[in-house]
């Protein structure tokens, strides 16, 4: 039995180049759960742990039925209240806004034939045997993004905003606005991954 790959699917979806291109992403369903804080601190980790193992209890369920696939890399939308914070470019909003006010909605990518009574199962199996009670607020999730910005940025964390500069910029000649949330793919397991050697996908829904 083969095993889908999503990331071998949909490789626009899963890769970037290193200088700014438009994209056109199609309509994907998700594991998502929502957050707020700075990802430095335990409750974000704690968010990943749910998520993931939500996203294996599933990956279970499915492999039963023969239809197995891999489970998908993090991604994560990030926003802020704009009323409060105005006035922020792409660029600067990473280091303007503290990181205690990021919210954020944590996402895995699922096939298509995945659906939500499943998820509900992998809810209550991750609940009953892991005693995981945040994968009660586990969601399944549906974004349709359409045209977007993206960029590969390879480096830690604090060097986005240099690569978001670039998008910002991108956008300002092609004349182009903002339609969406800030998105990012981490295609490096970053709690083992040396900074330097991260790879981020930074993404902007734009119109």
């Amino acid at each position: 039995m083969d095993k889908l790959d999503l990331t071998k699917k949909y490789k626009t979806y899963f890769t970037a180049k290193t200088k700014p291109e438009i994209v056109e992403i199609e309509p994907a369903q998700f594991l998502s759960l929502i957050g707020k804080g700075d990802p430095n601190d335990k409750p974000f980790s704690d968010n990943i742990e749910a998520l993931y193992s939500t996203a294996y209890a599933l990956k279970f369920i499915y492999k039963a039925m023969d239809k197995d696939f891999v489970v998908s890399k993090l991604e994560g939308l990030w926003w802020f209240n704009e009323t409060k914070y105005t006035g922020k470019s792409i660029a600067t909003t990473s280091v303007e806004v503290p990181r205690s006010e990021w919210e954020y909605r944590l996402l895995i990518r699922l096939p298509d034939f995945v659906n939500k009574q499943e998820l509900e199962k992998a809810k209550e199996t991750v609940l009953t045997k892991k005693r995981i009670q945040l994968a009660k607020k586990i969601e399944f999730y549906e974004v349709t993004e359409g045209k977007c910005v993206q960029m590969l940025h390879v480096g830690p964390f604090s060097t986005e905003p240099e690569t978001l500069k670039q998008i910002q910029t991108f956008c300002e000649t092609n004349v182009l606005s903002k339609n969406g949330l800030h998105h990012e793919i981490y295609l490096s397991d970053f709690r083992k991954t040396e900074p330097n050697k991260l790879k981020t996908i930074l993404r902007e829904p734009v119109k």
